[in-house]
């Protein structure tokens, strides 16, 4: 198959969850990350549901429900963003205050999931998929603060980091390409827009047959394919600022170096061949 043929992920979770057949591919991603059955209840935000532009940056790009009414926030980030996990706080703090009622008891909140697709390097590390919850550890003894048999009984669970948000980021380009498990090869298409004869993971299958080019409707295409320029454009736009800023600093270094050549009474011919720069930029140094 043509990798052209295949509707970006990003895209897709954003714009054709349209009904339960889609669910299904979905629900096949998330129950390969979080290594259990998720049932999708209903979608209860996305973008494509966003009435202003500005709204992408106080809304996340999907949240739904699942049929344990846990709430699963997705977000997809392409460019870099030095406070991205900031904005991961965020999302988690402002959904959790949302779905809870004023006057309903705190026992009632809802366990988050805070899954994070990003196309940079974020942060400092050798893996490609994280996960991170909140475990409470003693600092005299290192044992780890569980729930009272009372509280497990009430809340039916046995630790506390089972209440608060957890965390996924998905380092897509830091992935090999070899797709080892199932969920390995989700990756593979979230980085490469290919899904292979052979990937078996849950709902994959689906995605292949649903999630196709030729399947959209006319106006679809066409914010498909601008969607996917615009992509073409902000990466050409950041690799020209790196380019850029990669040529101001070995210009700086040329300057430092010729500067301390003429300073030891260096020809300014052999500075021209030593650094590359011409003579009218070497006379005032």
């Amino acid at each position: 198959m043509n990798n052209r043929n295949l509707i970006r992920f990003d895209w897709a979770i954003k714009r054709l969850l349209r009904n339960k057949a889609d669910y299904f591919v979905l629900e096949g991603f998330l129950s390969e990350l979080l290594k259990e059955d998720i049932s999708i209840q209903h979608i209860l935000e996305s973008e494509s549901n966003q009435q202003f532009d500005s709204d992408k940056f106080n809304r996340v790009d999907l949240l739904v429900k699942n049929s344990k009414g846990e709430l699963i926030i997705i977000e997809i980030q392409n460019k870099s963003e030095l406070d991205y996990f900031q904005r991961m706080a965020f999302g988690t703090s402002k959904v959790i205050s949302e779905y809870i009622s004023v006057g309903e008891p705190t026992i009632n909140l809802k366990k988050v999931f805070s899954i994070n697709i990003v196309y940079f390097d974020l942060g400092q590390g050798e893996d490609y998929v994280y996960h991170g919850k909140n475990d409470f550890i003693g600092i005299h003894k290192f044992d780890k603060l569980m729930l009272s048999k009372r509280q497990a009984e009430m809340l039916c669970k046995t630790e506390p980091s089972q209440i608060f948000p957890e965390y996924y980021v998905i380092k897509v380009n830091q992935f090999n390409d070899i797709a080892l498990d199932s969920l390995d090869q989700w990756i593979y298409y979230l980085k490469n827009n290919e899904i292979k004869e052979e990937f078996n993971a849950r709902g994959i299958s689906r995605a292949r047959e649903l999630w196709r080019v030729d399947k959209l409707s006319y106006e679809d295409q066409k914010n498909y394919d601008r969607y996917v320029e615009d992509l073409r454009y902000r990466a050409s736009m950041a690799w020209s600022m790196k380019m850029d800023a990669e040529y101001d600093i070995k210009t700086d270094e040329r300057l430092r170096i010729a500067r301390e050549l003429k300073k030891n009474g260096v020809s300014v011919d052999v500075i021209i061949k030593s650094t590359g720069l011409k003579k009218d930029v070497i006379d005032p140094l």
